[in-house]
């Protein structure tokens, strides 16, 4: 009986190795090789840390079967890049799944290639899930998910597979332990990036920092925060300066939500559209003062 249940795992992990790994490829664009994964017949997503260069990319599909490619789009804050490979190729691009429905404890194989073109591939169990997770970088994730398994050189940019399909992409450049970039997050990226070629974000043109608020002035000024952040640059001619936004200023409110941290700063810009008006509350002079700002698109790469 427990053999029977061995010999069918284990048939069911080589067979999702072989499956999968058709479209898993290994990525020549820095001295180190990385996998990357068919998103199409002449597309393939990989990870931004893996390519120092644009062009004279070498994407190797199997042993001996190479195909050259150029860096289509980055995006460096969530570590993906897309290639565009100069031949299409026959090969089936890669089934995707959601990751919903992940639990902790499920079993799970990354799938990479070596820089011979060679399958390799290391199991283990999902050790740590949470909803959206925002990078160290600025970008987010629509969920963090941590592998508990081997990452070998070269499994970065390869693909976490369940036997629903390809999870997401692994990186070990987002977080101090390898992580999956999941499904979600990588339909998101990429399709931008093949569109425009980076990832377009709104944004104000200021640095700004948490600072205290005296509760003298917010019970005169009708403050429920704690904190608010302070103004400390301004870019020349960008939205906040055009806005009449001024060294010095506190913002206390963006778009009706409170601002006590740039993380929500960050998460207000990100649920609108560049080149749309918002308003902003900033405390000038001991009093609170409305500006209405337009955020432009700014390129991530």
């Amino acid at each position: 009986m427990a053999n029977g249940i061995w010999e069918s795992l284990a048939r069911e992990l080589g067979d999702a190795a072989e499956e999968h790994g058709r479209s898993v490829v290994t990525v020549l664009g820095r001295r180190h090789p990385a996998s990357g994964v068919l998103w199409s017949a002449d597309a393939v997503v990989t990870v931004n840390h893996a390519l120092r260069r644009d062009e004279q990319v070498h994407v190797t599909l199997a042993p001996g079967k190479t195909v050259n490619a150029k860096v289509a789009g980055r995006d460096v804050t969530t570590d993906l890049a897309v290639l565009r490979l100069e031949t299409p190729v026959e090969q089936k691009p890669a089934t995707w799944a959601g990751t919903a429905s992940l639990r902790v404890g499920e079993l799970v194989m990354a799938i990479a290639r070596t820089w011979r073109g060679n399958i390799v591939a290391s199991s283990g169990v999902i050790s740590g899930l949470m909803g959206p997770w925002r990078t160290w970088r600025g970008g987010e994730l629509d969920q963090f998910i941590r592998p508990d398994l081997s990452f070998f050189s070269g499994f970065s940019g390869g693909a976490l597979v369940s036997p629903r399909g390809i999870l997401g992409i692994t990186t070990a450049g987002l977080h101090r332990s390898p992580i999956t970039i999941p499904t979600a997050t990588v339909s998101r990226v990429a399709t931008e990036l093949l569109e425009k070629g980076s990832i377009e974000r709104p944004h104000l043109g200021v640095a700004m920092q948490a600072v205290p608020l005296q509760e003298s002035q917010r019970g005169k000024l009708n403050l429920k925060a704690t904190e608010g952040l302070l103004i400390v640059h301004v870019e020349s001619e960008s939205p906040a300066d055009k806005a009449g936004v001024l060294l010095g200023d506190i913002l206390v409110e963006l778009g009706g939500t409170a601002t006590t941290s740039t993380e929500e700063v960050q998460h207000v810009l990100r649920s609108m559209k560049a080149d749309t008006a918002i308003e902003a509350s900033v405390i000038r002079g001991g009093t609170l003062h409305k500006v209405n700002i337009t955020p432009v698109a700014k390129s991530s790469r």
